[in-house]
């Protein structure tokens, strides 16, 4: 069988380099599922993330509770892949995608899905389960009475005061912080308003970088014209400076490239293949507060073919200073400079369409 070749040439050419204790499977695809699969080799080769869920699996895994969701399914296949008695091999995440489908149907039909969208539906869901099962553990003493009611304790909280929610695994590792900043230009006026956010969509321009991305990410533009501010101490609208930048920077940041643009005259959505460069360690200077905030690249989830409605995804992922390539079943290693076949194209018409979509940066201030 190919995906045991893939596996047994795997170990072949780790020896015993083999990381201890680690895994390597391929993801076996229901019909255009690369989408979800590139992304769970992303996240499952986060490491924070990936001893957090399975430790609040084990210690949360109640019998009685029957119901799965989404957070059990992922959790499953997690402990599935980590004590797999094979050190490589394939598994087939069918109950995952069950449950995907039967979530949203927007990821339902057997046609291309977008990476990025299901990223950001599946981070979104966990968040939604962990702090209702938080605020559940929290009720939970109290609804003894026969009078529980569905939405939560009917007392309103003391002086109104409003419930913080919980801090859940995802914020832990993924939520940062943005300041949108907006000075007005009579009075001078600085109005900040902050912003939590799992990602960063960032545009992209041709032949550039991440940090150039990010830079212009974090720019200062004019409101003027039509677009003028309203400010509440000149109590007018007046011209104004804009710039957002990020006021704390998450354990792991998750850039996403915007390759997908929305073409007017065309009436639909192309793909840029521009030539992005992302580097293994990138530094937040630019664009952040967290001045010293240090990045370590270790997944890239690579979009391949030439347009938004068809393709292919595969992912890259670092594990023990080793990169590895994911594509569905099969696993392979690659050098580190392989990466570099995933920037984009200098030139619109090459023949090359494997480009970079989403990439994920561990901070290397310490696992948090």
């Amino acid at each position: 069988m190919v995906m045991g070749a893939s596996g047994s040439k795997l170990e072949k050419a780790l020896g015993d380099q083999f990381p201890e204790g680690e895994r390597y499977f391929g993801l076996e695809n229901f019909g255009n599922t690369c989408y979800c699969n590139s992304v769970l080799q992303a996240l499952y080769f986060c490491i924070p993330f990936r001893e957090q869920l399975l430790e609040y699996y084990s210690n949360n895994k109640n019998p009685g509770d029957a119901e799965e969701n989404l957070l059990t399914c992922l959790a499953d296949l997690f402990m599935q892949i980590s004590q797999a008695k094979k050190k490589t091999g394939v598994i087939a995440p069918k109950r995952f995608v069950q449950r995907v489908k039967k979530q949203n149907e927007l990821f339902r039909s057997y046609m291309h899905q977008d990476a990025h969208e299901f990223l950001n539906f599946l981070l979104n869901e966990l968040v939604d389960i962990l702090e209702k099962e938080s605020s559940d553990a929290k009720d939970s003493p109290q609804s003894s009475s026969p009078e529980k009611v569905p939405n939560g304790p009917v007392q309103p909280l003391a002086n109104g005061v409003k419930k913080e929610p919980p801090v859940t695994l995802v914020h832990k590792n993924f939520q940062g912080i943005l300041t949108n900043e907006t000075r007005c230009l009579r009075c001078e006026t600085v109005t900040a308003r902050d912003e939590t956010f799992l990602d960063l969509s960032v545009d992209i321009e041709q032949n550039s970088s991440i940090t150039s991305c990010l830079k212009n990410f974090c720019s200062t533009e004019t409101l003027n014209a039509e677009d003028k501010f309203f400010c509440d101490k000149c109590c007018s609208l007046q011209e104004a400076q804009k710039r957002m930048k990020i006021k704390k920077a998450p354990h792991i940041l998750v850039i996403h490239l915007k390759r997908f643009k929305y073409i007017e005259q065309l009436g639909r959505y192309k793909k840029l293949s521009y030539r992005v460069v992302f580097p293994m360690e990138l530094k937040l200077s630019n664009a952040s507060d967290d001045v010293d905030t240090e990045y370590s690249l270790f997944a890239v989830v690579v979009h391949v073919g030439s347009g938004p409605n068809h393709g292919h995804y595969v992912s890259l992922v670092k594990s023990h200073n080793h990169w590895l390539f994911f594509d569905d079943e099969n696993v392979e290693m690659v050098e580190e400079q392989t990466l570099q076949t995933f920037f984009g194209s200098s030139h619109e018409y090459s023949g090359n369409t494997d480009h970079g979509y989403i990439l994920f940066y561990e901070g290397l201030g310490g696992k948090s």
